[in-house]
């Protein structure tokens, strides 16, 4: 089992920046590549990021460049940097845990790849 416990949401204005982390615990975390999810009201779930065993990260095409990943594996710690949040943003983020090992975008865009789940961090940009 893999534990994973998001940090790092709030209440915040429009522009400002926000970066989210996701510490990982019960199995080796550089075994296994992470995502992150997130779902607004009234939607389903998306993807959003992800990295690889090897730090290869991919990305959803909505959000060009306001988004960075990345991992700490002396940490157990994956984390998304926000940049020029707008109220669009607004929603639970996951983190998730992919044990598998895959080339492509195509691995990690599918919340159905993923093994273990966090219970999300809120964020929420206000106008």
């Amino acid at each position: 089992q893999v534990q994973l416990v998001e940090s790092g949401g709030g209440l915040v204005q429009v522009g400002v920046s926000l970066r989210l982390s996701c510490v990982a615990s019960g199995r080796t975390f550089s075994n296994y590549a992470m995502g992150w999810f997130r779902q607004a009201p009234g939607k389903e779930r998306e993807f959003v990021a992800a990295i690889t065993q090897s730090g290869s990260t991919y990305y959803t095409d909505s959000l060009p460049g306001r988004f960075t990943i990345s991992r700490d594996n002396a940490k157990n710690t994956v984390s998304l940097q926000m940049n020029s949040l707008t109220p669009e943003d607004t929603a639970l983020y996951y983190c998730a845990a992919d044990a598998a090992h895959c080339i492509g975008l195509g691995c990690y865009k599918h919340r159905d790849e993923y093994d273990y789940w966090g219970q999300g961090t809120q964020v929420t940009v206000s106008s």
